[in-house]
């Protein structure tokens, strides 16, 4: 029974393609993350922020940008959700670009390996973060952490939490993606990742989506959540570096974080791509709070 939740800040946009996400963990703290949970009667931990190398802004080398910044911090990360999921808390990474979903994703793989649990990662983002070095057009290893947890990368990132692959790809739930690069669609559809489009969300509506996204889970199953703030549209969430037009709705969003809610079964979250630098008076952190708080249980009325 989990009774804790564990905030971890990873400030830095290593991975990114635009400067600004490293201040993403102060924003949802000046959103006030923190108390907004505490006020539906959790305890929280503020562990505060994790270091790691500073960001020198280089082009990619082999296809790869910033890829020993990139496992350095990526190696915290591990470290860190590893310690409090072991210490029986709720890890909430507050990043940071979306990169740190490798040693997020890779310390809960190993703790669900350790525990014998199943584990299910529902991944909400505009795009499908499948690239590898060879179909990436940027070298932002931002784009490329779906891959790396699947076994495709450099030893140093697949390898995190002491094996390969950390994931399999049938774990995986995407929802809301409608930027996938030509390459990247081809090797989606080769090792057959489950990916509910924003076409798919259009046609059958968020609901369908998320009955059909959280399927088949039970009482052995650790749910990991991780956020990309751009799978908002950008009409309501504006701070991030990578907007992509035609994301969910307010409401839409919140159907999604309401039905993950009532599964019960959330014991890890990823918050990630906010980029202050880009936002409007902290509009979309206090979204993303607003999100959040619907992850843990807020609604309009009293349900079972």
């Amino acid at each position: 029974m989990i009774t804790t939740l564990s905030l971890i800040g990873a400030p830095t946009d290593i991975g990114a393609g635009a400067r600004g996400a490293s201040m993403g963990p102060e924003a949802l703290r000046v959103a006030q993350i923190g108390p907004v949970l505490e006020s539906h009667g959790l305890r929280v931990k503020d562990c505060g922020n994790l270091t790691g190398p500073a960001n020198p802004w280089l082009p990619p080398v082999d296809g790869y940008r910033h890829l020993n910044e990139v496992v350095a911090w990526n190696r915290a990360v591990h470290d860190a959700v590893l310690s409090e999921l072991n210490a029986g808390c709720m890890p909430i990474v507050l990043g940071g670009d979306h990169c740190l979903g490798m040693g997020s994703i890779s310390a809960v793989a190993r703790y669900c390996k350790e525990q014998g649990k199943k584990l299910r990662i529902l991944w909400l983002d505009a795009h499908a973060d499948f690239n590898t070095s060879e179909l990436t057009p940027s070298g932002n290893i931002h784009g490329m952490p779906v891959a790396c947890l699947c076994g495709y990368g450099p030893e140093a990132l697949t390898h995190l939490g002491g094996y390969s692959p950390a994931i399999e790809p049938g774990w995986v739930r995407q929802v809301g993606i409608r930027s996938v690069d030509a390459g990247e669609k081809r090797f989606v559809h080769q090792v057959g990742l489950e990916v509910f489009d924003m076409r798919y969300v259009d046609e059958m509506g968020m609901r369908q989506t998320m009955d059909a996204a959280l399927m088949g889970m039970d009482e052995t199953t650790h749910l990991h959540v991780s956020f990309d703030v751009d799978f908002l549209d950008p009409e309501i969430a504006p701070g991030v570096g990578t907007t992509v037009p035609g994301g969910p709705t307010y409401r839409e969003a919140q159907l999604c974080m309401e039905m993950i809610a009532d599964t019960g079964r959330l014991c890890s979250l990823d918050v990630m791509e906010l980029n202050p630098a880009l936002d409007i008076r902290n509009k979309t952190a206090l979204l993303a709070v607003d999100l959040i708080e619907s992850l843990f249980g807020k609604s309009t009325l009293m349900r079972d």
